[in-house]
């Protein structure tokens, strides 16, 4: 793998995680926001007292009041009342969790609309509020060991009872405990708990005029939130994205690692060859693998890269493989050549379209043979082709075979000044060569890419 895809590849995994930490940590943030709101509402009436309130959605509050056969005579002036004119009520507030979160906390506010005597209450701790003649605040962790002489709260005591007395507008305020029978905090989705008071109350009054401000918090589980699932889900993705990157870049390593060993096996065996042809003309020594140095250049200027860039290079180094059938005498012959001899050297591009024709594991191989002598014009050989009926790399070839001609010394002549070269590529576009190539040889050669005398 090339180092720009590595880079992408780094980037894109190293993005993928950014993308999943970021909403992991915007799960928690938002989770912790959540657990640090705090929430209210508020219940009265037969809202409080019917059984079928509102229980769809947040944290509701019931009330249920049970009569008993307690009652009493209050004789508040000493009148020798003697008629039971207050009863005791046992009244539960059931709190319910209606959520799928945990309740972390809570506290309540019930606030008196008359008269009522406080006997007793469980399952929490009072914070119990009169206000009459000046407020008194009086904290009573548990009502049913209640002392009247540790707290300054005002009473009344009856048949030798004490209550607390609380006035219309008197509040308290009840806090949960976890003492032995209560509920434990927090308390569970879909569940509820049932803080409970004794109360003495007006006999024949409604008792349904009280109301209950409840506050309360959660504590949602992070398992709760989905973007925890979310960025868990894209991590596993990630994860698995990562471990099938790393088999399959080892496997791409390890094929490349082979493919770079067939490669080298394959270019010193052409290379080889090659050799046998260019030793039989001390002149053009060389020649082969030059011009395949040229053409695989010329191809890097259109975009060819990888396989395809080697593919190029050794149809090149085998484009003159032909000559191996052409004697000796013909190609070092110092004079010019008899019309004759000059179809011997031109057949060898036949014999070498032929020779490769067996060459299956490279495609379309004999094209360079067969066809680097055509001209862009139709009057080259063996087969009069011209433009693009020429194959695009036979068309490569041909300028490259051109120049490396020009740019060494021949039995007949010596290779050719850079001036007279550039003359002679620009001089045959669209006659010998292909302009658009001719263009780009000419380009390598003015930027010192291809350097001439080399």
């Amino acid at each position: 793998m090339k180092t720009k895809n590595r880079k992408t590849v780094a980037l894109v995994f190293l993005g993928a995680l950014i993308a999943a930490a970021a909403i992991l940590v915007i799960g928690i943030v938002k989770t912790r926001l959540y657990n640090a709101a705090k929430h209210t509402a508020a219940f009265s009436g037969a809202g409080l007292f019917s059984a079928e309130a509102a229980r769809t959605e947040g944290v509701t509050v019931t009330a249920s009041a049970r009569n008993s056969t307690w009652s009493k005579a209050f004789d508040f002036n000493n009148e020798g009342i003697t008629e039971h004119n207050y009863q005791a009520y046992t009244i539960d507030f059931t709190v319910t969790n209606n959520t799928k979160d945990e309740v972390e906390s809570f506290s309540f506010r019930l606030t008196f609309d008359q008269d009522a005597y406080l006997a007793s209450a469980w399952n929490g701790s009072l914070e119990i509020h009169q206000l009459s003649g000046g407020e008194v605040v009086d904290t009573v962790p548990d009502l049913r060991e209640f002392v009247p002489e540790n707290h300054s709260l005002a009473t009344f005591s009856v048949d030798g009872e004490t209550l607390v007395a609380m006035k219309p507008g008197d509040y308290l305020l009840y806090t949960p405990s976890t003492s032995m029978n209560a509920m434990e905090m927090p308390f569970e989705p879909l569940e509820a708990t049932t803080p409970g008071f004794i109360m003495y109350m007006a006999i024949g009054e409604p008792i349904d005029g009280m109301e209950v401000e409840l506050d309360y918090s959660f504590h949602r589980r992070l398992t709760r939130e989905p973007l925890f699932w979310v960025a868990l889900i894209l991590l596993a993705v990630w994860l698995v994205a990562i471990v099938n990157f790393a088999i399959t870049s080892a496997q791409i390593r390890k094929y490349n690692i082979r493919h770079e060993r067939d490669n080298e096996i394959i270019n010193e065996s052409i290379e080889t060859f090659t050799g046998f042809i260019d030793a039989k003309d001390p002149y053009t020594n060389g020649h082969s693998k030059r011009v395949a140095i040229y053409t695989k250049r010329i191809a890097k200027e259109f975009g060819y890269e990888g396989e395809a860039l080697d593919r190029i290079y050794y149809v090149a180094l085998l484009h003159d493989c032909g000559k191996i059938g052409v004697p000796d005498s013909i190609l070092g012959k110092p004079g010019r050549l008899t019309d004759e001899e000059f179809q011997v050297i031109k057949s060898h591009t036949v014999r070498g379209g032929e020779i490769l024709s067996h060459f299956k594991s490279l495609n379309n191989v004999g094209e360079g043979a067969l066809y680097h002598h055509e001209r862009y014009d139709g009057n080259g050989y063996p087969e009069g082709k011209a433009g693009e009926e020429i194959p695009f790399i036979a068309r490569m070839i041909c300028v490259a075979d051109s120049f490396d001609a020009m740019n060494t010394n021949r039995v007949y002549r010596d290779k050719r000044t850079k001036e007279h070269i550039l003359g002679e590529i620009e001089s045959n576009k669209g006659r010998q060569f292909d302009p658009q190539i001719a263009d780009v040889m000419l380009g390598l050669i003015r930027d010192g890419q291809i350097k001439v005398g080399e």
